[in-house]
């Protein structure tokens, strides 16, 4: 909901107000004050409220205007029914960033809403920025502001946080300070009724002191901008985001294979491919990725060392390696002559390095010095177990100097073990060297680093515009769009197809048996007859496709079958005739090219394995329209379907440049006409490489805008 105003006043004002301050321990008015003088708060703090003089201490105001100056935050605790005319209060004195903590409004239901209603349009009003309202504050480490009630003042770091749940947000809190993990930033946004999720990646974006933009949503508001924006930021600052909803049912509605296939989740995770946002599965996924952004320069390629004192985590990691897509770094002779020169006989001296359980601190140092040193290596992590003699402490303050010397590739660290290896995990931490609690995890780390890295370095997207018919297909929407029908029957479906250039089988509508068998003679037989009516979506369902019809008699005795027995089946369904179309005898494979327009993220295409198996075998693939070459590229790709296509078992590949092309110019429609909802191209018949790939059949539904 930006509205161009800055929203640095939040993280760093020069002054507080708290409306509704307590003297009481244990209420809110009173922890977010105390949390305020606690987390060492260098600015000016008014508390308000007319029922005290003073609270621990400090001066209690009666009111925002008895102050005699502008606060530059404020933050509102008094009960739901109060807080609008606590901010026209703040209008008033033109106070002009506001966080609400109060819940009670649209989260308890129709009252709860139109009181946040109500707040928003005195804010609007009077150009007040506000976070909330029901959430738990705001959080600036590096500017020593706890303007929140969740919990201690953590460190200082390169991380800021957006959570849509405050219960999350204190979990988050106390984590952090247990484990020492450094934020910017952290913000409740509560029920985000102002100040959205866009606008906090906007100010993170700008935001010297952050590093990585991390947060939990339930949902976005404003999808499309979501989007444009963090495809931006993430060019600067990767985002690493947690959302919730993964199992969420697809649309109910759906009347296409596609529609019945885009699950909400799926819109998400499209959306987070094309902005580069990095999604997390955890908290715990989420700090490890965090952690390693905020102190770590990115790889500068895929080529990973291990260095360790047991065989058994070096495997670990370097079956991890492998199963990733990373790659096990081939050390020069070079490097393995310097570490054979120091390093016992019984050592290791090829990727893992093993420099023995008898490993102290100085032996470490100097392989890890020696293997960054390394130019096939891009990355290192370093393992330890705590055996007898290790060294925790020590070798731990050895790589935090390696690592301050040389800043150039990314080092992680994962010292196995609790009590024995806690000294050195506190060193590694302090230093800026990212801690794992097993291998896995620091690989997975380095993984999500180097997919960053391909998407920062991916092309420039160009959208390709064919040359297509947009009068036609404007006069077919227009016409079923007055008339108030909503689904395009196959005949005109495919005219849409055709005027955006794709080839369809020749047909006709028949209305009689000797129609049918006359529109059969002419196009020549083998014929396939289908059921028109636009109440009837799934032809095959109700018998209404006869494939393969070899003569006159064939084509009458379908069509007659067809009318007696489908009116009985859809005694409501409004039967205009029966499609006579032409047998496709391309030998090709089948796939499907589909689109869901999502309500936040609008347009979502998908590729998939073609024909009626479609939504049992699920082997499909989606993407945010519009479509790069590459993208509809990597639609293919991402399925299993793919490796079909390139032919398998002696089998002779089809045109996969021509499916690409069928996505871009699906892509292209669906970006051009909104009102259309969903569509298929199912079968869509791909032959090989030179040959006509054709559109069998196709189904568009409209929505009215």
């Amino acid at each position: 909901m930006n509205n161009g105003m800055s929203l640095q006043t939040f993280f760093n004002p020069k002054s507080v107000a708290i409306i509704g301050a307590s003297r009481q321990k244990g209420k809110v008015g009173y922890e977010i004050l105390v949390n305020l003088v606690a987390g060492g708060y260098p600015g000016k703090i008014y508390p308000i409220n007319p029922k005290a003089d003073e609270i621990e201490g400090i001066k209690v105001y009666p009111d925002l205007a008895s102050i005699g100056e502008t606060p530059e935050l404020v933050v509102i605790i008094v009960p739901a029914q109060f807080v609008a005319g606590m901010l026209e209060e703040c209008a008033k004195v033109n106070v002009k960033s506001v966080v609400i903590i109060t819940a009670g409004f649209k989260e308890v239901g129709p009252e709860g809403k139109k009181l946040e209603e109500e707040i928003v349009k005195i804010a609007k009003r009077a150009g007040i920025r506000f976070v909330g309202p029901n959430c738990l504050g705001v959080i600036s480490p590096s500017h020593k502001l706890n303007a929140c009630f969740g919990g201690d003042l953590p460190v200082p770091g390169g991380i800021a946080y957006i959570s849509q749940s405050g219960a999350l947000l204190a979990a988050i809190l106390d984590t952090a300070n247990a484990s020492g993990i450094g934020f910017s930033s952290l913000v409740s946004i509560g029920n985000k009724a102002d100040v959205d999720e866009l606008d906090l990646v906007e100010a993170f974006g700008s935001q010297r002191e952050t590093k990585v933009i991390a947060g939990y949503l339930e949902s976005i508001t404003d999808g499309n901008a979501f989007v444009r924006e963090a495809e931006q930021i993430s060019q600067k600052k990767p985002i690493l985001l947690m959302k919730s909803g993964r199992t969420a049912a697809g649309a109910k509605a759906a009347s296409s294979h596609t529609g019945s296939l885009a699950g909400g989740d799926v819109a998400y995770e499209s959306a987070f491919t094309r902005a580069g946002v990095i999604r997390c599965e955890s908290i715990k996924q989420q700090f490890d990725f965090a952690q390693a952004f905020a102190n770590q320069p990115l790889p500068k390629g895929p080529n990973v060392v291990v260095i360790t004192n047991a065989g058994g985590p070096g495997i670990m990691a370097a079956d991890a390696i492998e199963q990733k897509g990373l790659v096990f770094a081939k050390l020069t002779d070079e490097t393995k002559k310097k570490l054979a020169e120091k390093l016992p006989a019984a050592a290791n001296v090829h990727n893992p390095v093993d420099v023995l359980g008898d490993a102290l601190a100085d032996r470490y140092e100097y392989a890890f010095d020696v293997v960054l040193d390394d130019p096939n290596v891009d990355a290192a992590i370093v393992l330890l177990t705590p055996q007898a003699m290790t060294q925790s402490k020590e070798t731990a303050e050895a790589l935090v100097k390696v690592c301050s010397k040389k800043k150039n590739k990314p080092v992680l660290a994962c010292f196995l073990g609790a009590a024995k290896v806690d000294p050195g995990i506190q060193i590694l931490r302090k230093g800026g060297v990212p801690q794992y609690d097993s291998p896995e995890s620091a690989v997975d780390t380095l993984y999500v680093m180097s997919e960053y890295v391909r998407w920062k370095a991916r092309p420039k997207r160009v959208v390709r515009l064919f040359s297509v018919n947009r009068r036609k297909v404007e006069t077919i929407l227009e016409r079923h769009l007055r008339q108030g029908l909503l689904d395009i029957g196959e005949a005109e479906a495919k005219e849409i197809i055709e005027a955006y250039g794709f080839a369809t089988p020749r047909g006709q509508i028949a209305t009689t048996a000797d129609q049918a068998a006359n529109i059969a003679q002419q196009l020549g037989y083998p014929v396939v007859l289908k059921i028109w009516s636009p109440d009837i979506l799934h032809k095959s369902d109700v018998g209404g496709v006869k494939v393969g019809l070899k003569s006159e008699q064939e084509v009458k005795d379908a069509f007659d079958l067809m009318m007696y027995r489908i009116p009985k089946k859809k005694p409501d369904a409004k039967i205009l005739g029966v499609l006579v179309q032409e047998m496709v005898r391309t030998s090709g494979k089948e796939v499907i090219l589909g689109m869901h327009r999502d309500p936040q993220f609008g347009p979502l295409m998908m590729f998939g394995m073609g024909g009626v198996l479609v939504e049992v075998l699920k082997d499909v693939s989606f993407y945010l329209a519009p479509l790069t070459a590459e993208e509809a590229k990597q639609m293919l790709i991402a399925t299993k379907t793919y490796k079909i296509l390139q032919g398998v078992r002696g089998q002779e590949g089809v045109d996969i440049e021509t499916i690409a092309e069928g996505l871009q110019r699906v892509s292209q429609l669906v970006t051009e006409f909104p009102e259309i909802k969903e569509m298929d191209i199912n079968p869509y018949v791909v032959g090989r490489p030179g040959t006509t790939s054709i559109a069998v059949d196709a189904r568009i539904s409209l929505e009215k805008k």
